[in-house]
């Protein structure tokens, strides 16, 4: 049996990085990296919508527990990205493992509009592009199948600012709880780049990297 190696989540508003910092921890840790987002759209295609497709990733391997509370499935309980995003949420994950760290992604709400009107993404694999400063090869279609690239309702310009507010208004609380445990680390910053190796050096502290930062 998997003995436990870390139990975190990095909470974010949307484009704030959180799946980019999920890999780089990834491969920084020698974790395993399991998208619960593809998941749900693999087995809820046509239902659930955006709060249950991009819901959360999850980093890591330990002991098999349940993914709450959308997820019943079996995941392995790591460090999990972008859940909870409610107070609701965050007490039912209490249910399930104890959290070490929690990490906040804080990102200006213009570069995340910036950000998020230029994403567009693969509706069958959840692969995102950013036309800024990570494009498909081809315009308007993914690297690996030519099929055709999306923009979700979502992440059209009108609609960000809402999408922000009330992310806000949701995770205040999540905040709150953590940074009262203890056990939040918030990192602030418009590029993820210059984030992560105050992220690398966290997590180095818990536990050992396989790869030097200069190596991711």
């Amino acid at each position: 049996m998997a003995s436990k190696l870390l139990r975190a989540v990095v909470l974010g508003p949307p484009g704030s990085g959180k799946g980019t910092v999920c890999e780089r921890i990834a491969r920084s840790f020698g974790l395993q990296h399991l998208s619960s987002g593809q998941f749900l759209r693999k087995n809820l295609r046509g239902g659930g919508g955006r709060g249950a497709g991009g819901c959360s990733r999850v980093v890591g391997f330990s002991s098999i527990t349940p993914f709450p509370p959308l997820l019943m499935a079996p995941f392995s309980c790591g460090a999990h990205t972008g859940f909870p995003r409610t107070l609701g949420q965050a007490e039912a994950l209490d249910r399930i493992c104890e959290l070490d760290l929690v990490i906040s992604l804080n990102i200006p709400f213009e570069t995340l509009k910036d950000r998020l009107s230029a994403r567009w993404v693969h509706p069958a694999s959840g692969r995102v592009y950013n036309m800024d400063f990570n494009p498909p090869h081809v315009q308007g279609v993914d690297d690996l199948t030519g099929e055709p690239l999306v923009q979700s309702e979502d992440d059209r310009p009108e609609a960000v600012a809402a999408r922000l507010r009330k992310y806000k208004d949701a995770a205040k609380p999540v905040i709150e709880l953590y940074k009262s445990r203890g056990i939040l680390h918030s990192f602030s910053g418009t590029e993820t780049n210059k984030i992560w190796p105050y992220v690398y050096t966290l997590l180095s502290s818990k536990i050992p990297p396989v790869l030097s930062d200069e190596e991711n």
